[in-house]
């Protein structure tokens, strides 16, 4: 994550010694002192220590949560599968580069969850289920990542392809006991590629009635649901989602593809680890490569880095960098 991100996130922090999110910024302190980054750590663990102070005395107690320490994913009942899959707190993806208005949205979620005590004393509610939609590869399930590992909640995937049955009535019941054993859990879950069950009614007509029912289950459990965590889906199909299961989020944020700056910020962060020969020029680069997802950028860069690191390169090359992009461009028609 670069300086400024990280400053204007620390600047945002409210809360106390003991609180989740604070606790999570006192580890990527330490995080940025492993990686020799001593005044960044210094300068925000100064803004840090300033936002407790000045909260102190006007904050009211984080909203105690039970926790369910002993939770496990239901299984559907035929074949005894987990109906959603756990990724460990170390391994969510959280470094990313994203556009200010996302960015801000995304922050004004996790601010929502954390006051949500106070929001509820003046009958308001936190946003507890996002939409996350764009084009393939633009950050949407790393998003949803990263919001867990700010929060420092447990991560969990629906899998589809244990949810979805061809028997009659049971992709239906999968679901009710999954929404049923998270209520009462403090979680993200993430719905990814969401038009699997969500397409529209209407371009489901061929097929059997079961895409009808999962859909109207869908509609209940999401128009019911008040639990302890946030739910997110992802899709990549604009207008694709059921309009009837799309007015039941609290928001919906767009992931566009990134921009020539966001390019060449990406392309600096995925090089931080090595050295570039003088030759190139990250911003021309960012330039040919506009128009191309995140992910494609990632593999870019991630292609040639990796061939300066087989071949014993003290450095990134021009030409491994130029071969890396035609041989990826073709990725992204």
């Amino acid at each position: 994550m670069n300086q400024a991100l990280l400053t204007r996130l620390f600047k945002s922090i409210e809360g106390n010694e003991s609180s989740a999110l604070v606790r999570v910024a006192y580890s990527i302190i330490e995080e940025e002192k492993k990686k020799g980054h001593n005044g960044v750590a210094e300068r925000l663990n100064t803004i840090l220590k300033n936002n407790l102070a000045d909260n102190s005395s006007s904050l009211r107690p984080a909203l105690k949560v039970t926790r369910i320490t002993n939770f496990k994913v239901p299984l559907d009942r035929r074949y005894k599968l987990p109906l959603a899959s756990h990724i460990e707190h170390e391994g969510l993806r959280h470094n990313m580069i994203l556009p200010t208005d996302v960015e801000d949205k995304i922050l004004r979620i996790e601010k929502e969850y954390f006051a949500r005590e106070r929001l509820a004393h003046h009958g308001l509610r936190p946003r507890k289920k996002v939409l996350f939609y764009g084009s393939s590869g633009c950050g949407k399930s790393m998003a949803a990542e990263k919001i867990a590992w700010d929060l420092a909640l447990p991560f969990y995937k629906v899998r589809f392809d244990t949810i979805i049955s061809s028997y009659l009535g049971e992709s239906a019941s999968n679901l009710q006991r999954l929404f049923e054993s998270i209520n009462e859990f403090p979680c993200v879950l993430l719905l990814d590629e969401f038009d699997i069950i969500g397409k529209q009614r209407n371009i489901a007509a061929n097929d059997v009635g079961e895409v009808h029912r999962i859909v109207n289950i869908l509609l209940g459990l999401l128009e019911e649901y008040n639990g302890e965590g946030i739910i997110i889906a992802t899709t990549n199909l604009d207008g694709v989602i059921d309009k009837a299961l799309f007015r039941r989020f609290d928001d919906f944020i767009e992931l566009p593809k990134p921009t020539q700056k966001e390019i060449a910020d990406l392309l600096k962060l995925t090089f931080s680890a090595l050295q570039l020969d003088l030759k190139i020029d990250l911003p021309d680069f960012a330039k040919a490569m506009h128009g191309m997802s995140y992910a494609i950028v990632v593999k870019v860069a991630n292609d040639a880095a990796k061939k300066a690191v087989i071949n014993s390169k003290d450095k990134i090359e021009l030409e491994d960098l130029k071969k890396s992009l035609a041989e990826n461009a073709e990725l992204n028609k």
